[in-house]
């Protein structure tokens, strides 16, 4: 009987572990408000726009998916969402909340700043990212 009792102790706990570990994943990704207000020197033009799908396709394809959906080849093998860019909750941010989202990165997402070392190409990505609706 103490032999059943601690299993479901266990069992219990491990179900609380799993369900801590999904709502931590669910947290809101804050930027910084000098990053959010932070503006796009980089005009939205085909220039800017080819760029930013050229870098799309060889950085941010493979989990984000060629249409933005989060349906990248990769994504399942991924423990975060990589959430739909389409959707009106993510086209609603600012630019600067895109660019710092890009630059710094958080768990699944790689910080892409030594990548994309140049400003003006992630903020030609942000243009691209705009027209995934």
């Amino acid at each position: 009987m103490k032999t059943k009792a601690i299993i479901a102790v266990l069992l219990a706990g491990i179900m609380v572990s799993g369900f801590t570990l999904i709502q931590t994943d669910k947290k809101p990704w804050i930027v910084p408000d000098a990053a959010k207000n932070k503006k796009n020197p980089v005009s939205s033009n085909t220039e800017s726009i080819a760029t930013g799908k050229n870098l799309w396709s060889t950085h941010c394809k493979s989990c984000h998916g060629t249409k933005g959906k989060g349906d990248g080849t990769k994504a399942a093998q991924l423990e975060t969402e990589c959430g739909d860019f389409t959707q009106a909750s993510f086209q609603s941010q600012t630019d600067g909340s895109i660019f710092y989202k890009i630059s710094e990165g958080r768990k699944d997402m790689p910080s892409f700043k030594k990548k994309i070392t140049e400003e003006k190409e992630i903020w030609s990505l942000v243009n691209y990212v705009r027209t995934l609706k």
